[in-house]
């Protein structure tokens, strides 16, 4: 027999409503946002004992940060993508922008709070798996350092992630799951991040980390204040203040820190070459005088004998000798070999943010170098299937690796090499 899945209601008296669910009526009530002050008050109370930070927060967030710091420590991207899973909501987020919207000094000092002890939680977990990787160094950590520098489509996804906890939050009494996950993600990933870099070690990983942590913030609390106010949630007098105040500051941060997280481009700079040959210096050679005495004259008795005369009583004059010694030496023969010149660029891939890194032209997967990593090459190239890859260097955790890179993600610091075979050049020198 069909059943009718409409139900039949009584009908109803002229002015009388029809009876709706307490759910359905706070969901009814909360599609618009009141305009009166009663309206508004209640609203934001509502709203402000909702987003008041609890056990969980802290709990979650300890979690979270060990599993963050193992998923670095593994170089995973599916471990991270755990951690922030199960990260708590950010609703105390939310309470921090309503304290600053309504001026309340002490529920803003509370969720500020909050927010940092759980934000400490995350980066003692990240530490604490810096250290335990001591004993493996040297590693790379690809994941590590891609968190710990800014990306243009993080912002965006924080952008989206940030107006929608915030939207969903004022307008529903259902727990944001997903912005909040969005939200968890820019803000755990770089605190994580540096927290590892400072108990493994790596340079220049935990202030970047922190960096792009406070851009994230910063970048979050205008969209979010701006939402409020789009929202037609009237600020107090203090809010005012308190509201400009904190859009100001979030400005600044994030105009300062806007580009921490790019390469410097003094990193592409060319070394000066240092010839290491030198060519001895020759021996001059000596000159030695050495008089040789002649014998003196003497009288030959003869069988004709005569009587001497004054021009064979007066002696001879010595001859003197001039004697030059060289001493015997080889002909010294110095080769001059002139290394070839590295040539130097940067990866600049157009998607992904970074470039495969092979073993062969095509072949197995090494690493993932990032957009601005230096590399060198020395005109070793191969064409497969019409795509030309060249062979580079470069440093990474202080080790230098070599592979093989697609000719198009290189971007070149010095001009760039014609690829074409030449040889070394050898000067010899004879003196």
């Amino acid at each position: 027999m069909p059943i009718n899945e409409d139900p039949i209601l009584p009908p109803q008296h002229p002015g009388q409503e029809s009876p709706m669910p307490p759910r359905r009526r706070r969901a009814t009530r909360r599609s618009h946002i009141p305009t009166d002050a009663e309206g508004q008050a209640e609203l934001i109370a509502s709203l402000a004992r909702r987003a008041y930070p609890s056990w969980e927060l802290f709990v979650y967030s300890l979690v979270c940060g060990a599993i963050v710091g193992l998923g670095y420590l593994l170089d995973s991207q599916a471990a991270l993508l755990v951690g922030i899973l199960v990260a708590p909501l950010m609703t105390p987020w939310v309470g921090f922008l309503l304290a600053l919207l309504t001026g309340s000094l002490r529920f803003m000092f509370e969720t500020l709070m909050a927010l940092f002890i759980s934000v400490i939680f995350v980066f003692i977990g990240g530490l604490i798996t810096g250290f335990a990787a001591l004993p493996f160094m040297p590693r790379t950590f690809d994941n590590v350092y891609l968190h710990s520098r800014l990306w243009i489509p993080e912002l965006v996804a924080l952008a989206v992630g940030a107006v929608t906890l915030v939207v969903s939050f004022a307008r529903s009494e259902d727990r944001p799951f997903l912005p909040s996950v969005i939200v968890a993600y820019s803000f755990f990933l770089p605190i994580g991040a540096a927290a590892f870099g400072v108990g493994a070690g790596l340079p220049d990983v935990w202030f970047q980390g922190l960096l792009v942590f406070a851009a994230h913030f910063a970048l979050a609390g205008i969209l979010g204040l701006v939402t409020l106010f789009i929202l037609r949630l009237r600020p107090s007098f203090g809010g005012i203040i308190l509201s400009g105040l904190a859009l100001i500051v979030f400005g600044g941060i994030l105009s300062v820190l806007a580009a921490s997280g790019s390469p410097s481009r003094t990193e592409a700079a060319i070394p000066q070459f240092t010839p290491t040959n030198q060519i001895p210096p020759l021996q001059s050679p000596t000159l030695s005088l050495t008089p040789q005495p002649s014998p003196r004259p003497t009288r030959t008795a003869g069988p004709a004998s005569r009587t001497p005369t004054a021009d064979d009583l007066t002696p001879s004059p010595v001859p003197l000798t001039l004697e030059i010694t060289l001493p015997p030496t080889e002909t010294p023969t110095i080769t001059l070999t002139i290394q070839p010149e590295p040539t130097y660029g940067k990866i600049a891939a157009s998607e992904g943010g970074g470039a495969n890194l092979r073993d062969a032209p095509g072949g197995n997967y090494v690493m993932t170098l990032l957009n601005g990593t230096i590399v060198e090459t020395y005109s070793e190239f191969e064409i497969v299937n019409g795509s030309t890859w060249v062979k580079v260097y470069t440093q990474v955790n202080g080790e230098r690796v070599e592979g093989w890179l697609l000719e198009s993600v290189i971007a070149y610091a010095t001009p760039a090499p014609n690829f074409s075979a030449s040889s070394t050049p050898t000067i010899t020198v004879t003196p």
